[in-house]
């Protein structure tokens, strides 16, 4: 997975990530798939500027909770159903971008039991606030 760090306007940021976290979600278009939940695997990179994310005092206060991106991920699976997953990386993507120390991000979800013959099928997200904003756009 290639590093965004090169962007020029993420060269002061530090890249923080939760990487292959498994939920299961009922998640899907067809029939038999709104019938159960199914294996979804999701990692998120955020990337945060070195001036919010070096702690002076060694204190989880200085820095983003990685708390932050798990309970942002559960409280949108836990709205019910999705049909598909490019609503879910949106949606988890817009939550990201809220956070005020998060410049950009980006939310990849992939569905790794879907073929036998493939390892999974996904989609990938990448967002970034204009620079010096604290919204997400």
């Amino acid at each position: 997975m290639q590093s965004l760090l090169s962007n020029p306007s993420l060269m002061d940021c530090r890249r923080l990530f939760l990487r292959n976290y498994e939920v299961w979600i009922n998640i899907g278009v067809h029939d038999f798939e709104k019938k159960g939940e199914q294996r979804v695997v999701i990692n998120v990179d955020l990337y945060v500027p070195l001036a919010d994310s070096t702690p002076q005092h060694d204190r989880l206060d200085e820095v983003l909770d990685y708390d932050f991106i798990r309970r942002s991920i559960a409280e949108r699976v836990s709205q019910g159903h999705i049909h598909l997953q490019e609503t879910l990386a949106d949606d988890v993507l817009r939550a990201m971008l809220a956070h005020p120390k998060v410049r950009a991000a980006r939310v990849a979800t992939e569905k790794p039991d879907v073929y036998p013959d493939c390892d999974a099928v996904g989609c990938e997200v990448f967002g970034m606030k204009e620079f010096g904003l604290k919204e997400a756009v």
